[in-house]
């Protein structure tokens, strides 16, 4: 009923069987894009840690620095120190950037069936909505 491709795939590169460049995996892409949401998480996590210590943010900027290094075959991330100007809604404003990148740290690790940091990005998620909550001024009734 079909007829046999008799021509090669356009995609394919013309008279070559072996490519000029390296191809990485699936694996492999997830496992860099994963890598490159936790560390943005963990450089916004540093800048909320420098406006406002916590313990709760010391814990997660470790555990986001181990599984960064972890994705990268062992290379620990980037930190920064640099602070910005303190008032909250720099710090709401953050908190709301956390969130949206533990979020899309949570969908690739889920995608990638990264337990660990699935697990992670998940509390990050919790406790960055929790802290927007709090941020928050109650509207007046009235």
């Amino acid at each position: 009923m079909y007829e046999p491709i008799r021509t090669k795939s356009v995609h394919t590169m013309a008279g070559t069987t072996t490519p000029d460049f390296p191809h990485r995996s699936r694996e492999e892409e997830l496992d860099i894009q994963l890598a490159g949401h936790l560390a943005a998480l963990l450089a916004v996590t540093d800048e909320l840690r420098a406006l406002a210590p916590s313990a709760d943010l010391d814990a997660a900027a470790s555990r986001l620095a181990e599984q960064v290094a972890r994705l990268r075959g062992g290379r620990p991330p980037a930190r920064s120190s640099v602070a910005a100007a303190i008032h909250e809604p720099h710090t709401l404003a953050l908190h709301q950037r956390a969130h949206a990148l533990a979020g899309r740290a949570l969908v690739v690790a889920a995608s990638r069936a990264d337990t660990a940091a699935a697990i992670l990005a998940a509390q990050r998620m919790d406790a960055h909505a929790a802290a927007q909550a709090e941020r928050r001024e109650p509207v007046a009734a009235g």
